[in-house]
């Protein structure tokens, strides 16, 4: 203890001129407007860049995750379309059919990579945002996936930006099919989980099993066919009884999603075009 008090008494001028600082410090930003908005902005700049620090940490250690998914996914996708390319041949005898296809049907997508710059998983109308916009050819009504499956719908635009509605937002109304069986319905989301969503309105009549697939139906002007949406866990009668309900675990997680691609279609203005065409005659007849 005499050690102690023999240390401060001997430095007691530096403990003294340190408390005279702070004080100073003190009132010089809390009593001078100028001063204080210097200290406001170079607070926020600092904790900015903490924050940016912070957020490209967890994106570096999400890529190795992220990554894995993707190559087990393209590897999946690879065998099945191998398979796929087997059994054509084998029935026509034309080994270059099915590819010439495929490369007619993917001819008219393009796709616009962009990342998750901020997004919420616990509202009711959850939305995202992404780092790319009207410049990069980013218009409204364009689908989003990733790696794993469907994200959502492209709701607002800026130059730079733009806001999607997930499937995590009780608006988003996605068509939807049971893979291999051709029944379709759409895809809804009631809160709680994020990996949680429903398929509503499959048919009575429809045939398959818990475990199958849904994907996108390719009904829709926004996704093409055949994107995932995820597995049949539980299969329910709906309210009135006269069409089944899906409960599916998305193939997407929303929780780590950092890597998107936005889905341009050529064609979707022609189709839209007609659309409104076909409606406003149908409207003028009646």
């Amino acid at each position: 203890m005499q050690n102690l008090w023999q240390f401060f008494t001997r430095h007691f001028h530096w403990f003294l001129f340190l408390l005279l600082e702070v004080a100073s410090g003190v009132m010089l930003f809390q009593y001078n407007n100028y001063q204080s908005s210097v200290w406001v902005s170079s607070a926020n700049l600092m904790a900015g860049k903490v924050y940016e620090l912070q957020a490209n940490i967890e994106q570096f250690f999400s890529l190795t995750r992220n990554n894995e998914e993707l190559s087990l996914r393209n590897f999946y996708l690879e065998r099945q379309l191998d398979q796929l390319r087997r059994l054509y041949a084998e029935e026509t005898g034309d080994t270059t059919a099915a590819e010439r296809a495929e490369l007619q049907a993917l001819a008219q997508y393009k796709l616009i990579p962009a990342k998750v710059i901020s997004s919420t998983l616990d509202r009711p109308d959850n939305m995202i945002t992404i780092d790319k916009g009207k410049v990069d050819g980013v218009n409204p009504d364009m689908g989003v996936a990733c790696g794993g499956g469907v994200v959502g719908v492209v709701y607002q635009v800026s130059d730079h930006y733009a806001v999607v509605i997930p499937v995590l937002n009780n608006s988003s109304r996605i068509s939807c099919a049971i893979r291999g069986r051709g029944y379709f319905g759409y895809l809804t989301w009631k809160g709680g989980d994020p990996s949680i969503a429903y398929v509503e309105d499959i048919p009575r009549h429809a045939k398959f099993k818990r475990g199958e697939w849904v994907e996108t139906s390719g009904y829709s002007s926004i996704f093409p066919h055949g994107i995932s949406v995820g597995k049949i866990l539980q299969v329910y009668n709906s309210r009135d009884g006269l069409s089944y309900r899906l409960k599916v675990h998305l193939s997407t997680d929303f929780g780590c999603l950092r890597d998107v691609c936005v889905i341009s279609d050529s064609e979707i203005g022609e189709r839209l075009r007609l659309q409104n065409i076909a409606r406003d005659s149908l409207s003028k007849t009646h």
